[in-house]
């Protein structure tokens, strides 16, 4: 169960990667006011979606403990972050304030996964 867990744990992190990947790129396009969403941005998030439930899943299913508080926030900010990804996908650019939010939530969400302990 433990390499299944550390399996989904990777693909959890190639789709943080994949999203904040996306938004790091952008930043000098969001300065100049051109930044967009990549599809990239679309696809980190829904693997960060997916792989957090099998994770969840997975983790109550090997009997450890779960912080269900944590987790509800993760998903909440997840949620968040791929409700605006998903609606301003095909627009050619973003609003600057927007397109930092995501960035700030995606960012919000790593340290919440790092320091809430």
């Amino acid at each position: 169960m433990d390499v299944l867990i550390h399996l989904f744990v990777g693909l959890h992190i190639i789709g943080i990667a994949s999203l904040l990947g996306g938004f790091l790129t952008q930043m000098k396009a969001m300065g100049e006011g051109t930044a967009r969403f990549s599809p990239a941005m679309l696809h980190g998030a829904l693997t960060m979606l997916i792989t957090g439930v099998v994770l969840v899943g997975l983790n109550q299913a090997d009997d450890n403990t779960i912080n269900n508080v944590k987790i509800g926030v993760k998903l909440a900010l997840l949620i968040v972050i791929l409700g605006l990804v998903y609606v301003k996908r095909d627009e050619g650019k973003v609003d600057k304030a927007v397109f930092a939010t995501v960035g700030a939530l995606t960012v919000a969400n790593i340290f919440i996964a790092v320091l809430w302990t």
